[in-house]
């Protein structure tokens, strides 16, 4: 591995730029970047950290971050049972610290969201590895940020038991996952919102209540919805889902640039669910089949941001920056450069209405 730091040549046309980023601003908006180059259409007068997921590295996207003054950090996941041995520990961070250094990164985001029981070996280990990741990251690259994905709620969800108050008082800071919440709040197999507005405050109700600084707390909401095929479509506009001996039929996931093309062929149009606060549409595909399709838009997003000035979160962020269209097409800029500006609140949320 010091052979690889030896390699190690700045790729940037300003050798400046590939020193690491140290400055903490007072609002964070965190992206993460899963593919292709839309990082170049990124608002980044707001992005403050860029977490990568994509398979590879792009040593161009370090070099625009940094210019901009943003963090780039590693996606960190590995098998917690790999780690329970302090030994494998020491070395999984060794590796990463190293591939951030020769990268020129600026830190990691640990996604792990493995299923772990409370007071197992895994739980302390997890916890360990918290810890001794952050330690190791900030001795080693000086300003850098490491990061933990939790779930929308510290309440076992999926079976994610950690020390939620423990890791967050030993990393930079939790970005809460506020999706995916469908599974757990289906009631009588009927297709709902992919973070529904009061299951969302709720959860960060829940981490404020384990006196976990809000500081700690950056919400993330997503940028994607969920398509699901109805059995049956009841006036009232219930979806009921096809049902198997054991669970509901998942829901096929569905990027928010390929939802606005689609809105506009929909039998339905927008509809608003005012319990959940969350849009949706209908429509019927080729064979016949009726789908209810549910996700976020600017005026869902923005009616849960509201709470974070309130509640003193430290910021905002979104799975994922890549799921908008950023072509040329008007409407398409106007779709994106709208979902961008519902990340800083500061319209009421009727500004939001189509």
């Amino acid at each position: 591995m010091n052979k690889l730091l030896c390699l190690a040549v700045c790729p940037c046309s300003d050798p400046a730029l590939c020193a690491p980023i140290t400055e903490i601003r007072d609002f964070e908006v965190f992206v993460f970047h899963v593919r292709d180059k839309n990082w170049k259409f990124y608002d980044w007068s707001q992005v403050t950290t860029v977490a990568s997921f994509a398979d590879y590295y792009e040593p161009d996207l370090m070099c625009f971050a940094h210019s901009k003054g943003v963090r780039l950090v590693l996606k960190g996941d590995v098998c917690i049972k790999d780690i329970v041995d302090p030994k494998n520990r020491t070395v999984w961070i060794t590796q990463m610290v190293t591939l951030a250094k020769y990268q020129f990164m600026d830190g990691i985001n640990l996604d792990i969201e493995q299923a772990v029981w409370k007071g197992s070996p895994e739980y302390y280990a997890l916890t360990a590895l918290v810890q001794e990741t952050t330690e190791t990251f900030h001795r080693e690259i000086p300003g850098s940020q490491v990061t933990f994905d939790v779930p929308w709620s510290p309440d076992c969800v999926a079976l994610r038991c950690y020390n939620y108050t423990g890791i967050a008082d030993l990393c930079d800071f939790l970005f809460v996952m506020s999706y995916d919440m469908h599974p757990q709040l289906l009631t009588e197999w009927i297709a709902g919102a992919n973070s529904p507005y009061n299951e969302t405050l709720t959860g960060y109700d829940q981490y404020i209540g384990l006196n976990i600084n809000p500081k700690k707390l950056v919400m993330g909401v997503p940028w994607y919805g969920y398509d699901y095929v109805c059995l049956e479509l009841t006036k009232d506009n219930k979806c009921i889902l096809y049902k198997s001996e054991q669970q509901v039929a998942a829901g096929q996931q569905i990027s928010y640039s390929t939802m606005m093309k689609q809105l506009n062929s929909s039998f339905s149009g927008r509809l608003w669910d005012d319990n959940q606060k969350s849009p949706f549409y209908n429509y019927k595909d080729n064979n016949g089949h009726i789908h209810q399709v549910w996700y976020d838009d600017p005026e869902s997003i923005s009616l849960k941001t509201a709470y974070i000035p309130g509640h003193n979160l430290r910021g905002i962020g979104m799975w994922h920056g890549d799921l908008l269209d950023y072509s040329i097409d008007p409407v398409a800029q106007q779709q994106t450069e709208m979902m961008w500006k519902a990340l800083r609140p500061k319209q009421s949320p009727s500004q939001w209405q189509p």
